[in-house]
């Protein structure tokens, strides 16, 4: 087991540079698996503890199960204002005083929003877990929800909108791929909400919210780092067996997108100084089998500079500025997607039968061994350096619990997973997913040039 810092800095050094390969390319060294506690409250709050007594400090993150997937038409943008909303107060902690409590300790305190997953975290000196846990315990059992709080707040997430998304050049370009990709899935509106919905939300939907999501029993706490299970244990049920079980049960229904049949093309303008071109395929969802082909071929055609897309349009044909992609896979079926910025003096039907003609060349011909080789050493080297903190420790069992249908076991089981991908593998789920009746090719020019209609 790894045991200090500098041990894991040395294997992650090892990693990096390429001494997981045998002589004929395999990967031989397998991290240690994680040695944890794994259990659940009365009130149905999971708990997982990671011992690691290698620096004195520990991490608390608390991950509520809510995101913008679980948020209705016309009330989007609540599983984010709730990230601002639980810092504003609670029965005995006076607005922002969590955050200035944890740094008076010399600790750090942050939380972010996801489509799936609102999530709060703490990284404190180990003396201070019993403030941590009464801090977040507090919060969930007794979280200030008031009119004056909600309305200043909103007036907060609106102008980081503007900051984040609308005053960016091609800040929009995330949103707009969804809204098109998307008809019926929740994943169709941004996880900052819009400012429509913003502007028209009441302090009663936002109570309602509250109601129905913030709750132990839809909440999973991981605790990583140098602590006595023993005390830990007992401090946890002290602080969060106050917090009573709710009634009911959280609400799972969340409309699923149909199949596309045929494909989409879609045209849109934007204030946007050159076109993009986007060509989009649906796909499953993280943790299904297809999942772990689906993340190298998204590394070979998409991950970087050295990307099968970036070298093509970029480097050798000088098509486009900027070209990159991504698997998208997460809770439900998502996308998988790569986007161009197209060059002067090119068009944008250019890049788009370059993007297509990649995407068919993963159908028709397996990747080399070496770029599957490659992957497999990139994902051991992440795997080692998403173990390097206590910080990254919980986030890896976090979202294996709250994200693979509760299976904790995944997150030291991938790695032999990914360690066994074939070639065929990959280009099987290609042959899966990237079919031309299943695919959108969306094209954003700037407000002027567009040639006229939909494509």
């Amino acid at each position: 087991m790894l045991a200090r810092p500098a041990v894991a800095a040395a294997l992650a050094a090892v990693v990096v540079a390429g001494a997981f390969e045998t002589p004929t390319g395999a990967t031989t060294v397998r991290p240690p698996a994680f040695k944890f506690e794994d259990y659940t409250l009365p009130n149905g709050l999971r708990v997982i503890l990671l011992e690691d007594h290698s620096t004195p400090i520990v991490h608390v993150t608390l991950w509520y199960h809510v995101g913008s997937k679980n948020e209705k038409p016309g009330r989007t943008g609540f599983a984010h204002l709730f990230e601002h909303m639980m810092f504003k107060g609670s029965r005995n902690v006076q607005p922002e005083a969590h955050t200035s409590y944890i740094a008076s300790v010399g600790g750090q305190s942050n939380a972010y929003t996801t489509e799936d997953t609102t999530v709060f975290w703490q990284t404190v000196p180990a003396q201070y877990l019993p403030l941590t846990l009464w801090l977040e315990a507090d919060r969930m059992a007794s979280l200030r929800v008031e009119d004056a709080t909600f309305r200043t707040e909103r007036e907060v997430v609106k102008e980081e909108r503007r900051q984040r998304v609308e005053n960016q050049p091609y800040g929009r370009l995330s949103e707009i791929i969804y809204e098109q990709a998307f008809t019926t899935h929740p994943y169709r509106y941004p996880v900052i909400g819009s400012m429509a919905d913003l502007e028209a939300a009441s302090i009663e939907d936002v109570r309602e919210f509250h109601r129905t999501y913030y709750r132990p029993d839809n909440a999973t706490l991981v605790i990583a780092g140098d602590f006595d299970p023993t005390t830990a244990r007992g401090l946890i049920e002290r602080e969060f067996s106050k917090v009573p079980k709710p009634t009911g049960t959280v609400p799972r229904t969340i409309p699923q997108e149909p199949v596309r049949t045929k494909e989409k093309r879609v045209t849109i303008e934007e204030d946007w100084p050159l076109p993009a071109v986007v060509v989009a395929y649906p796909i499953t969802y993280d943790g299904h089998p297809d999942s772990y082909p689906l993340h190298i071929a998204a590394k070979v055609l998409s991950d970087g500079t050295s990307s099968r897309i970036y070298q093509r349009l970029v480097y050798k044909e000088r098509l486009a500025l900027s070209a990159f992609g991504q698997a998208n896979l997460i809770e439900h079926p998502n996308l998988f997607y790569a986007v161009a910025i197209v060059a002067p003096g090119q068009t944008p039907a250019q890049v788009e039968r370059a993007l297509i003609e990649e995407m068919e060349k993963l159908v028709k011909e397996p990747i080399t061994d070496r770029e599957l080789q490659r992957s497999k050493n990139q994902f051991a080297r992440d795997y080692v350096l998403g173990r390097q903190t206590v910080q990254a420790k919980a986030t890896t069992l976090a979202h294996a619990v709250v994200l693979h249908n509760g299976d904790v076991d995944t997150a030291d089981g991938e790695f032999d997973i990914f360690q066994k991908m074939t070639t065929a593998d990959v280009q099987r789920v290609a042959r899966t997913y990237f079919t031309p009746q299943s695919r959108m090719v969306l094209t954003v020019m700037p407000r002027g040039q567009r040639p006229g209609g939909d494509q």
